[in-house]
């Protein structure tokens, strides 16, 4: 079974930017059909779909982020990573990695979450 686990900083200061790992373990992340998935939880608020990069490399975002996201991958440690720039505390939040078949916010395994806040 597939298992997903975030790791990064707990907070983050505004401007600055956030990046978050997803460490994958019992699938490879270049296994053909799956997309890898970087979502998020304001608080109070629902689940908001950030970006994925799929088992090409191939990556798409979130348009209402305005091109500060960015998603990459290391295949040789099976991780894939979420790099947010220019953060405010707006993007406080529960970030969860993901893995789905589809490039939309749908998955069938996902981390237990990370929480980060954006505060001075």
């Amino acid at each position: 079974q597939v298992q997903l686990q975030e790791s990064g900083p707990g907070l983050v200061k505004p401007s600055q930017t956030l990046s978050l790992t997803c460490t994958v373990s019992g699938g490879s992340i270049t296994t053909l059909g799956y997309y890898w998935k970087w979502i998020r939880q304001p608080p109070g608020k629902g689940l908001e779909w950030m970006g994925v990069i799929n088992s090409g490399g191939s990556t798409y975002y979130s348009p209402s982020l305005k091109s500060r996201a960015s998603i990459s991958r290391d295949t040789s440690k099976n991780q894939f990573t979420l790099q947010l720039s220019s953060v405010t505390p707006e993007d406080t939040a529960v970030y969860f990695c993901a893995r789905g078949t589809t490039v939309d916010a749908q998955f069938h395994y996902r981390g237990q979450g990370t929480q980060v806040t954006v505060s001075s």
